[in-house]
């Protein structure tokens, strides 16, 4: 019997595109934007669309691969019989 490795999406991509960078530019640009011009209106303003890009690609992303991956393996599953 094989058993197939669930798919993972991080391991196609190159290290500048990985979660844990991922997270750490987006909490550096929000930090950064608050060490640099302390008003709180400037750091949700940097906030918003870099929290928006964490999310699709930390959360969105990975599953939609995920799916795509699936949708996949039973095309060529079907394909094959």
């Amino acid at each position: 019997m094989s058993e197939t490795k669930p798919f993972n999406p991080w391991s196609y991509k190159p290290w500048w595109c990985q979660p844990w960078s991922i997270a750490l530019t987006g909490i550096s640009l929000i930090l950064g934007s608050w060490l640099l011009f302390k008003l709180i209106w400037v750091s949700a303003i940097v906030a918003v669309p870099v929290s928006l890009w964490m999310g699709f690609f930390l959360l969105v992303w990975p599953k939609l691969m995920q799916e795509y991956h699936r949708e996949l393996e039973t095309s060529n599953t079907d394909f094959q019989k």
